[in-house]
């Protein structure tokens, strides 16, 4: 028999054993679910694991639910994740406080798991639906790739956890070679159908969650990897830049080739470490100079950061 994955996973916080095993057994009937018993351990599963709803205990001993929940508001990686608060107090005054420190809503004990069950849903149901729009809003309509904006999103979170963990952090900027030629020669329902080759075929060659592909603006594209150094940035690079080549589009008005080729600029840096990229603008500086230098010398290859073609 086949088991089908559970949808969504809920964090559970609580320092008291007995209401930590309750409320995981009410959750755990349709949901996945991750523990902890104290506020430093949640907000570590938080950031790691990026759940779809917390249940957060307010009592509990050195950091409080309230603490917890400025903490995870605090920080871009966490701060759109619904926090349900559980607790024994019925005060309007702790409700009130919940709900204006950022709580979606507020279960009080003991509790009634058919309640439980049904506020939990009710969240999860509300957060599918924002992210669904958000998703929406995050494409671009012709190749349905994250767009610009997703793109600038994601470096701002990933050069946070670059400079949090000192891990490398790569972006390569690419560029279709000789595209409006291609444009004028063929045509813009041509045009248009290479960009969604081109992106589809690229978008393939990565295979790791946290890397992303994105369309920059016109023939222009993205490709943010974290957590790899320069020696991996390159090999994804070359494996696009066999890609493209791969499709075997052709291209009879290119100067350079007889079929569709591509442009690749890598910068590489651990955020915070290198006074020469100073914030993430210096990052896309570094890597748009790169791919500027990659078509003054031939086109359809890789420079590094103002190197001579790799």
């Amino acid at each position: 028999m086949v088991v089908e994955p559970k949808a969504s996973t809920v964090l559970v916080v609580d320092d008291e054993k007995l209401f930590l095993d309750f409320l995981t057994a009410i959750v755990d009937q349709e949901h996945s679910v991750l523990k902890a018993t104290n506020g430093e351990e949640a907000l570590d599963i938080a950031r790691k694991s990026n759940p779809d709803l917390i249940l957060l205990d307010i009592r509990m001993p050195g950091m409080d639910g309230y603490d917890v929940l400025r903490a995870l508001k605090s920080d871009p990686i966490t701060t759109d994740i619904p926090v349900i608060f559980v607790t024994a107090s019925s005060s309007a005054d702790d409700e009130v406080n919940g709900l204006a420190v950022g709580a979606v809503d507020y279960i009080t004990k003991p509790l009634v798991p058919i309640v439980v069950t049904a506020r939990v849903n009710a969240h999860l149901e509300i957060k599918n639906q924002r992210d669904f729009l958000r998703k929406l809003a995050t494409l671009d309509g012709l190749t349905g790739i994250p767009n610009r904006r997703a793109f600038d999103d994601a470096l701002a979170m990933e050069w946070r956890r670059s400079q949090r963990n000192k891990t490398s952090l790569s972006l390569a900027m690419i560029d279709i070679d000789h595209f409006k030629p291609f444009n004028d020669s063929y045509g813009h329902l041509e045009g248009d159908d290479c960009l969604k080759r081109f992106s589809d075929s690229l978008r393939k060659c990565l295979h790791r969650p946290g890397d992303l592909f994105a369309r920059y603006g016109g023939e222009e594209f993205v490709c943010l990897m974290p957590d790899t150094d320069i020696k991996g940035a390159k090999d994804v690079a070359e494996k696009m830049r066999k890609a493209v080549e791969w499709l075997d589009i052709p291209h009879d008005t290119s100067p350079g080739s007889d079929v569709l080729t591509a442009s690749f600029g890598l910068a590489t840096t651990i955020a915070g470490s290198n006074k020469d990229v100073d914030n993430l603008n210096d990052l896309i500086a570094r890597a748009d100079l790169a791919l500027y230098q990659a078509k003054e010398q031939g086109r359809n290859c890789i420079v590094l950061d103002g190197n001579p073609p790799i």
